[in-house]
């Protein structure tokens, strides 16, 4: 078996997939339809939509995804996911360096993350890439229900 790793934008027939990885990541809440911000993000710098694939015996596997956004101010990354079956193979880090050297083409000076508290492996891992935590709170307001 041979497998070759790719980063690429994030195409419609790879909506399953993303939303099956999301489940198998945890990242799903009852309060977020993955479907409807898969849906938002398509309207919205869909550029920053990236999965990551690998070519395996010249199938195409998806186990990985980032979506990014940038403001004019700051950058952002959410839903992270790397299958758990190739996590541990430097696929984050491969994936999080193609979101910065894209943000950093559009000026953007800064990323901001959002880490679930608890989520110490993952905190763990953006320490490892360089990533500080910032003096600030998170506070939020949902403006449209998903539910």
């Amino acid at each position: 078996m041979t497998a070759r790793w790719r980063v690429r934008v994030f195409e419609p027939a790879d909506e399953q997939a993303v939303v099956a990885l999301w489940h198998a990541c945890g990242l799903v809440r009852p309060w977020n339809d993955p479907h409807k911000d898969i849906a938002r993000k398509r309207d919205f710098q869909p550029e920053l939509f990236l999965v990551g694939v690998l070519d395996i015996d010249g199938r195409e596997v998806l186990v990985a995804t980032a979506m990014a956004g940038y403001d004019g101010h700051r950058g952002s990354v959410y839903y992270l996911a790397i299958s758990p079956e190739h996590q541990r193979a430097s696929l984050g880090r491969a994936l999080m360096d193609e979101i910065e050297r894209r943000l950093c083409a559009l000026g953007c000076p800064k990323i901001n993350i959002l880490v679930r508290t608890g989520n110490a492996q993952v905190l763990h891992f953006y320490e490892k890439l360089g990533y500080t935590r910032d003096d600030a709170y998170s506070i939020g307001k949902r403006l449209i229900s998903d539910l």
